[in-house]
């Protein structure tokens, strides 16, 4: 059995965050790659949608400047032949402040011919905002439960 192209490109792209490494990545991602992470761009102008190669690497350039990334638990994984679903809990730290951050994030990849042509990644922001800011978002109130 062969190992999933999953297992591949997560090793590549933790080394190209944590060490700088990008030759590994760019070797596993499409010419023509169809890449969303959601989330808040004007807090994160990392996240967002990126079209081709080069539009992918320069956004992992600008995650590996912010984060450093300690732990990855996956909470669930799905595997297909060609395409993988996951529920990931990240610990990471911030660059410029050495300060711990955690996210849960849900990624959908699709792969053709053993390289990543498709991500989308949900993370949850409202907690990710939230430890940015080093404080609670106070929001009002929009309706009653009893």
């Amino acid at each position: 059995m062969t190992e999933h192209s999953l297992w591949r490109l997560s090793r590549a792209l933790h080394r190209a965050i944590n060490d700088r490494h990008f030759d590994a990545l760019a070797e596993l991602l499409d010419d023509e790659i169809d890449w969303a992470i959601y989330g808040p761009i004007d807090m994160f102008p990392f996240l967002g949608a990126r079209h081709g190669k080069e539009a992918v690497l320069d956004a992992v350039r600008q995650i590996a400047d912010n984060v450093h990334i300690r732990r990855l638990e996956r909470e669930t994984l799905m595997l297909d032949e060609t395409s993988a679903a996951t529920m990931v809990r990240c610990a990471m730290t911030a660059q410029d402040s050495d300060k711990p951050i955690t996210a849960r994030l849900a990624q959908f990849l699709q792969f053709r011919a053993g390289k990543l042509a498709r991500l989308r990644i949900l993370i949850d922001t409202f907690d990710l905002v939230e430890q940015t800011l080093g404080r609670p978002i106070d929001l009002p109130r929009i309706g009653s439960f009893a």
